[in-house]
């Protein structure tokens, strides 16, 4: 008998019902009390002065890139291996992304070395992702950073709760990007929160989520301000009244769940790292503390990965990838003319990468489910690709 095994699984009760329903009953329904509550317990949460909500992590990386100054001429760098959403939010500024390879086999993280190789004259930014939850080598990054100028944006989307050397990721650039997208850690649906600690960047924030206005509908309500000027070219990138509600109960399951997470990596860990048929990045002494959002492997050069995916499917085992390397995809390659071969690590690791299940609640007798099906995937001789 089969089971059916989803890669992921949202943590959703009775007090997110209770949270979300308090606020229809308000009748304020965006930009108020409840958001201004999010933002103050998120950046308490990860120890940073400043906090917005935003509509989703998208809309974060966008606003990051304006308010840093990023432009048309400007090149930003950052890693291929993520979602096409950490380049796409540079290309909308005017600017291109330049991206560099992941560090290795252990280490699916942009790499310092390709970093400090691709920097040129215009080089404006890095963009680092920490990815599956995992951070980056910061003290590199940062160092490169300092000693070119450069400004860092970290894109958190995977890593809420995530540390180094004690220190929350998201808080070590000059902004942080997270993610609240319905897979995620913790979760408000569509939503994200963009964080600094810079006080003339937050005032650029506000302004730029909210239309370039100087004071919002809330503040006019409370008395604080009866009008308002527009003194930037901002967007609508406010998050709701009912996802902030969401959010503040989600926040306090976060550090719960993360550990649950742990726990199902340590499992999968060890039942998977002995398998001479597949590689295990993030070891379990890699740097700081992970959020263990995703649990990636890699196959075998030979094992079809396709194959293996359609296979584990017929065994009720949802996977995934993460990700098809974006510097490929058609618009990409149509637009600056990459082509394959331009970042080999990158793309021999999309190439094996395959995403097995992970959630706080899926418990050890499916990882060991999961972990049979592997073994009789890849000792199976049709999974030899051609």
């Amino acid at each position: 008998m089969h089971q059916q095994i989803p890669l992921a699984d949202i943590d959703l009760g009775p007090a997110e019902i209770e949270a979300v329903a308090e606020v229809l009953k308000s009748k304020w329904l965006t930009m108020g009390e409840v958001t201004q509550q999010f933002e103050t317990a998120f950046a308490k949460y990860i120890g940073v002065k400043h906090a917005f909500a935003v509509s989703n992590c998208t809309a974060a990386l966008h606003i990051a890139q304006q308010v840093l100054g990023v432009t048309t001429g400007d090149e930003v760098i950052c890693p291929s291996l993520t979602f096409v959403a950490t380049a796409n939010a540079i290309l909308y500024t005017g600017a291109t992304p330049v991206f560099a390879d992941v560090a290795g086999y252990d280490d699916l993280n942009i790499s310092p070395d390709s970093i400090s190789d691709k920097i040129t004259p215009n080089t404006k930014a890095i963009t680092v992702v920490h990815y599956a939850g995992y951070p980056c080598d910061m003290d590199r990054i940062v160092q490169i950073a300092n000693e070119h100028n450069l400004y860092i944006i970290e894109d958190v989307a995977h890593a809420p709760g995530a540390t180094l050397n004690g220190k929350s990721l998201g808080t070590f650039g000059d902004i942080g990007c997270f993610s609240f997208f319905s897979n995620k850690n913790m979760t408000t649906g569509e939503g994200g929160m963009i964080v600094t600690d810079n006080d003339d960047l937050a005032e650029k924030i506000r302004r730029i989520r909210s239309h370039g206005m100087t004071s919002l509908t809330w503040d006019r309500h409370k008395g604080h301000a009866y009008s308002y000027d527009v003194v930037d070219l901002g967007y609508n990138y406010r998050l709701d009244e009912m996802r902030a509600a969401m959010g503040l109960v989600q926040l306090q399951k976060l550090e719960r769940n993360n550990s649950l997470r742990k726990d199902m990596v340590a499992i999968y860990q060890d039942r998977l790292v002995p398998l001479e048929e597949i590689t295990v990045p993030f070891s379990p002494n890699y740097r700081g503390n992970s959020s263990y959002h995703i649990f990636p492997i890699l196959l075998q050069a030979g094992i079809n990965s396709n194959q293996f995916r359609a296979e584990m499917k017929e065994r009720g085992i949802q996977t995934s990838m993460h990700y098809p390397p974006i510097h490929l995809f058609s618009y990409y390659r149509e637009k600056f003319g990459y082509a394959e071969g331009m970042l080999p690590f990158t793309e021999e690791i999309s190439r094996r990468e395959v995403t097995l299940p992970l959630f706080p609640s899926m418990g050890a007798e499916a990882i060991e489910y999961i972990v049979e099906a592997i073994k009789a995937l890849t000792s199976a001789p049709v999974q030899v690709s051609v």
